[in-house]
């Protein structure tokens, strides 16, 4: 495959499912990723069956699975504001060299006998810990690495990657296991997160010294959890993951006791159930871009899921490994064709400056639903039986196709979310510093009475994206004495957050002020008046009688 010195391959190459690793960085840390989560699926069936050997109860065995995936829904918001807010290679560093940490305390305490039931979990709980904080970051990372075009293929080879570690991670792991022990598998997964540091710790992303000043942690969370909640886009897929996650993780989470109790095998079967959940989930990764260009997203989604179901509703009835193997191939492509969708949905729905903790609150909802799913079948198992478990999801996961019937979602790419780079910061007359505040904002419309009701409908749409951008009491008024006279006017709490929430706003959000600018019939543009609120008391801040501080030129902001 050949490249250019910055390590993409010419723009001629044929566009497939595999064009997004010509470009070189995203390739090294695909593989290296890869390998990581070889070790990580090894270490997962050790740990599964060793708590099968350590604890009898269904209950506990599907806590393993739940111990792993409830830190991401714990801790994902933190971790996505953290990818947003610093350097997302740093964070994906500093969250493997705590997984390796850990996994050699594991290994230790294996080897030595000392290992109970909940200590494994606290272990486990640990790792899933560190995957909570390099997932956002991961995931985030792929824009940088890739152009926007290959965004959709470098998204599903980031699930194809972790699920050909699942084909063949669990086989490798259940033979381990079955040859030498739990302990053996815990000692290899720690080797394999070695070739990911080393390649992260050689990655340099370009710097970005015309960024706005970094937002606290507090403020970042708050941010992204306003942009997702303003973004009925994203809030689509937020509640289909959540339904969709609910039903598949019980063959996530019953999958050593299908193995033990339905197919009467031992942690080499386990592995071989794995590696067919995770081979079918590969074949549906190298197709997952012919299905795009194919069918629409709510399509792909609502096929995929009614086939997971039929597939788990299957497995339920089966005592045959072939048959069981068969379905669970069917399931894994239905497991990886929905996320991998629901990822991109997310990733095209956000633009860049929040699209680490878009994606961490994704991960919540899917994670969470994952994590709730695998307690609430465990219990289900646990009281009734194994198969009415299994069938009880597959319920569960048609509900999640007939969602989409009320929450359809959005075909993936029609947004452009480029930042729009036109709005420079203003000059004012009093003497102003980054933390002045709070900043109002008024913009004056004249609007004829036939084209009130147009003007409603972009205010309604132009509330939603200030809102979403960080405005705060945003209102719109109209003139008593002059009913063509229309007032906006919103508040941030500071200066610097004004130029912020303006250099937020992206290609496609500048549809809705071209549209009221064309409503109004005013002699010149819409007015714009800026004024800082003060209390009649109020004594200036020392830095603003001292001297002006300037900010950074927004129209240079990325």
């Amino acid at each position: 495959m050949a490249e250019s010195e910055s390590g993409a391959a010419p723009s001629s190459e044929r566009e497939s499912a595999l064009a997004p690793l010509r470009h070189l960085v995203f390739r090294r840390v695909w593989l290296a990723s890869t390998l990581a989560n070889v070790g990580g699926l090894i270490q997962s069936v050790g740990a599964a069956w060793m708590m099968i050997s350590i604890a009898e109860s269904a209950d506990m065995v599907a806590l393993v699975q739940t111990s792993v995936t409830l830190p991401t829904m714990l801790l994902s918001l933190v971790a996505g504001a953290t990818a947003d807010s610093l350097d997302r290679r740093k964070v994906m560093l500093g969250a493997q060299i705590f997984m390796l940490i850990v996994s050699v305390v594991l290994m230790a305490c294996a080897w030595t006998g000392l290992i109970t039931p909940w200590l494994l979990l606290l272990f486990t709980f640990l790792i899933g810990c560190g995957l909570a904080f390099n997932s956002p970051a991961w995931q985030a990372s792929v824009g940088d690495m890739v152009p926007r075009k290959d965004l959709p293929s470098a998204v599903a080879l980031t699930s194809m990657g972790f699920n050909i570690a699942r084909s063949i991670g669990p086989a490798i792991g259940g033979a381990i296991v079955a040859a030498i022990g739990a302990a053996a598998a815990f000692a290899i997964n720690t080797v394999c997160y070695i070739p990911l540091i080393a390649v992260l710790a050689r990655w340099r992303r370009p710097e970005n010294p015309n960024a706005l000043p970094r937002e606290t942690l507090g403020i970042a969370m708050a941010a992204g959890v306003r942009y997702v909640a303003m973004s009925p886009r994203i809030c689509a897929v937020l509640v289909r993951a959540v339904v969709f996650c609910v039903g598949a993780g019980a063959v996530m989470a019953l999958m050593p006791l299908i193995a033990k109790v339905l197919i009467r095998g031992g942690p080499l079967i386990y592995g071989l159930l794995l590696g067919a959940f995770g081979a079918g989930a590969v074949t549906g990764a190298i197709g997952n871009a012919r299905l795009r260009a194919a069918l629409s997203t709510e399509s792909i989604v609502r096929w995929a899921s009614t086939a997971f179901a039929a597939a788990a509703a299957i497995v339920a009835l089966s005592t045959q490994l072939l048959a069981t193997m068969a379905m669970l191939f069917i399931a894994g492509a239905g497991w990886l064709l929905v996320l991998s969708t629901f990822n991109v949905a997310v990733q095209m729905s956000a633009p860049r400056w929040v699209v680490a903790r878009a994606l961490s609150i994704y991960q919540m909802a899917a994670f969470g639903g994952l994590a709730a799913g695998s307690w609430l079948w465990g219990a289900v198992a646990e009281s009734e039986s194994i198969p009415a478990a299994l069938l009880i999801s597959a319920v569960v996961l048609i509900g999640c196709a007939a969602l989409g019937r009320w929450l359809p979602l959005a075909q993936s790419g029609e947004l452009n979310l480029e930042p729009l780079r036109s709005w420079k910061e203003p000059s004012t007359a009093v003497t102003i510093v980054p933390r002045s505040g709070p900043i109002v904002i008024t913009i004056e419309y004249v609007i004829r009475e036939e084209d009130v009701v147009e003007f409603l409908r972009a205010m309604s749409e132009r509330r939603r994206i200030r809102r979403r951008d960080g405005a705060r009491n945003w209102r719109l008024l109209r003139d008593l004495s002059d009913p063509r006279a229309w007032v906006e006017r919103y508040e941030t709490p500071t200066w610097l957050d004004y130029v912020r929430h303006n250099s937020r706003m992206t290609q496609h959000d500048a549809i809705v002020p071209q549209r009221l600018r064309a409503l109004h019939c005013g002699p010149e543009a819409p007015r714009v008046r800026r004024m800082i609120e003060r209390e009649s008391t109020a004594v200036p801040l020392e830095g603003e009688l001292r001297e002006r501080e300037t900010l950074i030129d927004p129209t240079r902001y990325s």
